[in-house]
């Protein structure tokens, strides 16, 4: 359309003005009426003033009344056409200054007065038009702390604010005159700042003073707190000085967000700078995450089983269950790629109970005497209602607690000591085994393992493999072993894969192993046809001795008997 056909158009609507301060200035009608009142009071004051003061000194008659009304409405006029003047005019200041204001919230974030993330955009184009006239580069930095969670759900949100406020203070401290530093939202921040192209070491000097700048911690009245921080940057030109193929704004966020996704990954408190990989690792992660929510509820997550052998005798005791993922996309995939993608999206909880519900009902088939054991995940043991939940499950599964080993890895002792006391304390009354699993990987201290009641402790794989070493074989594994009987606690060794560990272990005493030396991990079905070649499934009700469903029976009804 046309800018002729446009402004017909809105001549036939009526269309206002854009801007209604600038019609508002505009008042025609005001200015008319004192256009008006100071021609007529010239032209009435002239002959009406002379006549009234002749008269006021007796030298003459009246003046023309007429002309003298007139002269009184003109002056009334002009006062009014002022008066309005004066009003319309403050009224604009103030809405002017009210615009203005607004504008800031619009472009501000409240709590921090940093930039918001739509006005971030803007200021980064605007550094970026700066820094192309003089020939520089510009650099996107984005900011995550690291556990801001946990600082809000342990001290409450008013201690959360202080500490975003503290955070974006040093930050600007640290920045050129120039940078421009936003809150993107929660706990996500960003910068932008220019650098001589072909020197990002400028941004990494930056960088690591910010690091520096919070290895100390903040301290707020009521509470002293220490954080960490993951950044993720991106620049708009290659390390080389090359200008790279897409530099606007979003592109910029966008790669910086995965270098932080990457620093995160990595392990936190660390920063990276964009790579092309990065980008479809990320469409990865994010294929991944569809299809566990679809695998979800598809059901294609089943669990596997690996044997757990006596040692001494060779006997099979148990099974641990191991997570599975029979993707249609992907094929079948194993846990350390899948549970922490589930960890981090919230799907654990649910992923890991649909899998145990299905474990308690394949090992409602074995054996009585073979055990079950089951990772927990330390997301789980956040949730003060999980051990409910377990029992929950147990009963409506008819599987007896004491043939369940829940394992829990040291790391999950640090969070929240006294929740996972509790959460022992409860399942154990019911007849459920603890496990400490991976021990010696963590930071757990004696006071720990004497006060907390653990029923085994799991030896991590990584110590069992230096048995292979024979100078090793002394050392840590026979310190852990010792620790063990000091404190009473039977031991599991995990990955035992040939035959020089299992002579190492045979030679440490009572022990269960687990590992491939004694096969891969199967399903259910696979379990199954092995137990019965063993001869080592449980017999149906209808087959049992008479004292077996005598047993039985009372179990059920001790169960009933439960509150």
């Amino acid at each position: 359309m046309t800018q002729k056909s446009r402004t017909g158009q809105d001549a036939l609507t009526d269309k206002e003005p854009d801007n209604p301060l600038q019609q508002a200035e505009r008042d025609f009608v005001a200015l008319g009426i004192a256009a008006a009142s100071i021609i007529l009071l010239l032209g009435t004051g002239g002959s009406v003033l002379p006549q009234a003061l002749q008269a006021l000194f007796g030298n003459g008659g009246k003046p023309d009344m007429v002309l003298a009304n007139a002269l009184l409405l003109n002056i009334a006029l002009i006062i009014f056409g002022w008066r309005r003047y004066r009003e319309l005019t403050r009224e604009i200041d103030e809405r002017r200054r009210a615009e203005a204001r607004a504008q800031v919230l619009a472009s501000t974030d409240p709590l921090t007065q940093c930039l918001n993330r739509r006005s971030m955009f803007e200021a980064t184009e605007e550094i970026r038009d700066r820094a192309a006239l003089r020939g520089e580069a510009v650099a996107y930095c984005m900011i995550d702390l690291d556990n801001f969670k946990q600082i809000n759900d342990m001290h409450g949100h008013v201690i959360g604010d202080a500490v975003l406020v503290m955070l974006c203070d040093r930050i600007r401290g640290l920045l050129p005159r120039e940078a421009r530093l936003a809150r993107l939202g929660g706990d996500e921040f960003a910068f932008v700042v220019s650098f001589p192209v072909g020197h990002p070491e400028r941004v990494d000097d930056l960088t690591i003073r910010l690091f520096e700048a919070f290895g100390e911690p903040l301290r707020l009245p009521e509470v002293t707190i220490d954080i960490t921080l993951s950044v993720g940057i991106a620049a708009d030109h290659e390390p080389d000085g090359t200008i790279g193929e897409v530099v606007d704004a979003a592109s910029l966020m966008h790669r910086a967000d995965m270098a932080l996704y990457q620093a995160k990954k990595q392990g936190r408190n660390r920063y990276f700078w964009f790579e092309p990989s990065m980008e479809s690792e990320l469409r990865f992660r994010h294929q991944l995450e569809t299809g566990l929510r679809r695998g979800l509820s598809r059901g294609e997550f089943v669990p596997y089983y690996e044997q757990q052998i006596d040692v001494e005798t060779g006997d099979l005791v148990g099974f641990e269950m191991l997570a599975r993922w029979r993707s249609p996309q992907f094929g079948l995939i194993s846990p350390d790629i899948f549970v922490p993608v589930a960890e981090e999206i919230g799907l654990i909880s649910e992923l890991s109970e649909r899998l145990m519900e299905k474990a308690f009902a394949d090992a409602r088939e074995w054996d009585d005497a073979l055990t079950l054991s089951i990772n927990i995940s330390p997301v789980q043991l956040r949730d003060p209602w999980f051990a409910q939940r377990l029992l929950k499950m147990l009963v409506a599964a008819n599987f007896p607690a004491r043939r369940l080993e829940i394992e829990i890895t040291e790391s999950c002792l640090h969070e929240n000591i006294g929740l996972v006391r509790s959460m022992i304390t409860s399942l154990r009354n019911q007849g459920v085994q603890i496990a400490l699993d991976d021990f010696g990987t963590g930071y757990s201290s004696l006071e720990q393992l004497r006060n907390l009641p653990f029923d085994r402790l799991k030896i991590d794989r990584s110590f069992i493999s230096e048995l292979r070493e024979p100078a090793n074989r002394t050392r840590l594994v026979d310190a852990i072993i010792t620790l063990g009987r000091g404190l009473d606690l039977p031991l599991t060794a995990e990955g035992v894969e040939d035959e020089d560990i299992l002579k190492a272990l045979k030679s440490m005493g009572r022990l269960k192993a687990q590992g491939y030396l004694y096969g891969q991990p199967e399903d259910a079905e696979a379990v199954r046809t092995r137990l019965k070649v063993a001869g080592r499934l449980a017999l149906p009700l209808a087959d049992a001795p008479k004292p077996a469903l005598a047993a039985a029976s009372e179990a059920a009804k001790r169960q009933r008997a439960k509150p």
